[in-house]
């Protein structure tokens, strides 16, 4: 099993920080959208001598619905180009709250949106590399005008893949329908994916009459790493957080009924309205970040993502929250998922 993990550095560290994970054997880079832009770092790694080129690149996720399609395609164009073919584009759809009140854009109903600007965006690639008629006409945008100026060309690799981040069944039914591939969110369970996420995948493909060997699922992991009881608990805390932030979120409470921890998720939404981070972590049990999250030595990790995973995906996200997990740890697990 190969490991795609978190750029998390600010764009004047990014070149470094590249290096150093590449220097570590991970298969992938990839970036979310965070408190930096989610395309500038990668385009700063595919420049970078060691990682362009060597490691695979990945946006998980950029957030489409405020963006224009067109955006979107010339950003995973230019880096597929500058990462010699190993860029993907990885869109998600965010909640409404973000959309309307920190991004400033409209709103309407995700799966259908997300939908529309997966097929904008392979329809313009698709332009691109083939020289064929742009002509994409749906209910939010429309893109029916591409004069040769404004043609980037074909690319030798092909255009990226696009990829779909989803929790929920409409939104996995949909990625397994339109898009290259699906970014599985990281606040999941062993059951949950089992029970809910790939038979909606299955469900997926079957309506668009797609060959389940043709699309990729890209699980992500929530990581608490360590190989003392300090670092074990300085990770656990980061995992903590993290649960308490994604279980707060209305649209996020599948995860917690299905495990019989539903009745939390209220609360977490109240406390985060006010604030109350302490509050929000005591109400994750170290039961949650056992079955949430995956917490253990690299060896430890490493087994237990095959034990999740093995099956059904050949590679695995993953993110170390609010804690540095040293690099030759990094290393041992990438060597460890591979053995």
């Amino acid at each position: 099993m190969l490991l795609d993990v978190q750029l998390d550095a600010r764009p004047d560290q990014v070149a470094t920080r590249a290096r150093e994970l590449a220097g570590c054997g991970v298969a992938g880079l990839f970036t979310f959208e965070g408190p930096h832009d989610v395309f500038l770092p990668l385009g700063v790694a595919a420049a970078t001598e060691g990682v362009g080129g060597e490691v695979d690149l990945m946006t998980n996720v950029a957030i489409a619905m405020p963006r224009s399609p067109m955006h979107l395609a010339h950003a995973a164009w230019d880096l597929q180009l500058m990462s010699g073919g190993r860029f993907r584009l990885g869109l998600g759809s965010q909640i409404r709250p973000h959309i309307e009140k920190r991004y400033g854009a409209t709103w309407s109903p995700p799966a259908a949106r997300m939908r529309e600007i997966v097929g904008a965006v392979k329809a313009i690639l698709t332009s691109w590399q083939d020289g064929t008629p742009l002509d994409f006409r749906g209910e939010h945008t429309q893109h029916t005008l591409m004069p040769p100026t404004f043609v980037p060309g074909s690319l030798p690799w092909g255009p990226p893949p696009v990829l779909l981040g989803a929790l929920g069944p409409l939104m996995t039914r949909t990625a397994a329908e339109v898009a290259d591939g699906l970014l599985v969110m990281p606040f999941h369970s062993h059951r949950h994916i089992r029970d809910r996420t790939l038979p909606a995948v299955a469900e997926g493909l079957a309506l668009a009459g797609r060959d389940p060997a043709g699309f990729e699922v890209h699980p992500q992991a929530i990581l608490a790493m360590g190989r003392t009881p300090a670092e074990l608990a300085a990770a656990t805390d980061g995992v903590r957080a993290l649960l308490a932030f994604y279980g707060s979120t209305p649209a996020y409470r599948s995860v917690l009924d299905i495990e019989g921890w539903g009745e939390a998720q209220p609360e977490l939404n109240e406390l985060s309205k006010r604030g109350d981070v302490e509050a929000m972590m005591a109400l994750v049990s170290d039961e949650m970040v056992a079955r949430l999250g995956v917490r253990g030595t690299p060896e430890e990790c490493a087994a237990e993502l095959h034990r999740r995973f093995g099956d059904v995906a050949d590679r695995v996200c993953g993110y170390f929250p609010g804690y540095d997990a040293p690099l030759e740890q990094v290393r041992e697990l990438t060597r460890a998922l591979a053995g």
